[in-house]
């Protein structure tokens, strides 16, 4: 493996990431409070990562990539169901779709209608930002486990794999907490770590009766872009998901009007433009606005 087939700044990052969680953890004792969020930050991080291993980084071996981002730091996400759902959501056609973009925060209408009214004022919630931080990694988690669940007692062999796969991600996690940090505790990171990311996940992609204006930018260079590694310029990420976390900005700056034009400018300036405008402020209706979804 030559230099040029390494991405550096991509290791570099991993491996500040897994002494920042190691850190964390071990600080329980002396500093509970910084010990919890120095680990859910960490584990954010991670689950950024683990996005750029699903998509060919920092490695062009894809069993290399797997490898560096094994342990289950989050728990609840098996990396290699991330791989297949995260796969399947970048058909850009199929982008918001309930049905067929595992990623899409949407309901199809009729489902919508027929939830109850509590039910209905949790999903609304859940469609503010402060919602989306603060229950979002349960409603989320909780649905996900539920519909692979559902998928494995039918029979599905390979999801039952994939969590196979996790429950061996998950004893290095346990070997490592055991006498360090409580699994209660833990647990409150892991749903830090999730909350942070419901801020990246948040507006990401938008119902659009045009699948390529379906997707954002957020100009932001700021603490959450580089724990997002520059997701938030997303449209771009979408179109050219080879090229790594720290050449996003680069290639949106030197394109900026094409990719704006291109998502007909779903466009942010920055993460404190999204937090004041839709903290307390629902965003996106639940139901679909344009269902069935279009695939032109």
């Amino acid at each position: 493996m030559t230099e040029k087939e390494i991405e550096w700044p991509t290791l570099a990052l991993l491996v500040a990431t897994y002494l920042t969680w190691g850190l964390g953890t071990a600080l329980w004792a002396q500093a509970p409070w910084v010990s919890v969020i120095l680990t859910g930050v960490a584990i954010a991080q991670f689950s950024s990562l683990q996005h750029e291993a699903l998509h060919g980084h920092p490695f062009r071996s894809a069993a290399l990539n797997e490898a560096l981002v094994f342990p289950a730091f989050a728990l609840f996400i098996p990396y290699r169901r991330f791989v297949t759902t995260h796969l399947q959501h970048h058909y850009d056609p199929a982008l918001t779709d309930p049905h067929d973009d595992p990623e899409s925060n949407f309901l199809e209408p009729a489902t919508w209608a027929s939830l109850s009214k509590p039910v209905q004022i949790l999903f609304r919630l859940n469609n503010t930002l402060l919602g989306r931080i603060l229950i979002g990694p349960i409603l989320g988690t909780g649905l996900w486990l539920w519909n692979d669940l559902k998928l494995i007692a039918k029979g599905d062999a390979k999801i039952a794999r994939d969590w196979g796969m996790n429950l061996l991600g998950l004893v290095p996690v346990l070997w490592w907490l055991h006498d360090r940090m409580p699994l209660t505790a833990y647990l409150g990171a892991v749903y830090l770590g999730f909350g942070l990311l419901k801020i990246r996940t948040f507006l990401e992609h938008r119902a659009h009766e045009a699948h390529r204006a379906r997707t954002v930018v957020i100009e932001d260079r700021g603490p959450l872009s580089l724990l997002f590694l520059n997701n938030n310029f997303h449209v771009v990420h979408h179109m050219h998901p080879q090229v790594p976390w720290y050449k996003l900005p680069a290639h949106y700056a030197a394109r900026k009007d094409h990719f704006q034009k291109r998502n007909d400018h779903y466009l942010y300036r920055s993460y404190g433009e999204v937090f004041r405008r839709y903290f307390l402020r629902a965003k996106d209706p639940v139901a679909h606005p344009h269902w069935p979804v279009r695939r032109d």
